[in-house]
């Protein structure tokens, strides 16, 4: 279970992290009123085909993704979110809204974070389910989750 890997995770590395529980939340509105957290603080992952490849992709729940600045910035010329079906199967049962900001260990897909998330203190996020949450410092967030690359692709909130 993927909640469980990530829990695990933040404990081994000496983390410190708030845990909430609440109920099943489908949107990022609802996610961060669950949480008690700015909308601004989630971390919304996106799993995204690059061309051949399956990608993980983190901006700010209240913005949007720009395609057009993905596909300006790294080496593929098509993108497409991935479809439910293909998301449950690749990362071994997850739904939308539940996938977890991390790739690996956790998630086997390269990671790539926005630059307007990194700014945040720190990142809210749904953490394999979407009964449980995760809030953490961003320092340590960028420290385990060791980003591929961060560069600008989301549409800030004013744009949407």
């Amino acid at each position: 279970m993927v909640h469980r890997l990530i829990l695990d995770w933040l404990r081994r590395e000496e983390v410190s992290f708030r845990e909430v529980h609440h109920g099943p939340t489908l949107t990022s509105e609802q996610s961060a009123a669950a949480r008690g957290e700015p909308l601004s603080n989630g971390g919304k992952a996106l799993l995204l085909k690059c061309d051949e490849e399956f990608r993980l992709f983190v901006l700010r729940a209240d913005c949007r993704l720009d395609s057009a600045a993905v596909k300006g910035s790294l080496p593929c010329r098509k993108t497409r979110f991935a479809t439910p079906a293909e998301l449950g199967a690749l990362t071994g049962g997850l739904v939308p809204g539940s996938v977890p900001p991390f790739g690996p260990p956790i998630l086997t897909f390269p990671l790539h974070v926005d630059q307007l998330l990194v700014a945040n203190e720190r990142i809210a996020f749904n953490a394999g389910s979407l009964t449980d949450s995760v809030i953490l410092a961003m320092s340590d967030y960028l420290r385990l989750a060791q980003p591929r690359l961060v560069f600008p692709f989301s549409l800030p909130p004013e744009a949407g």
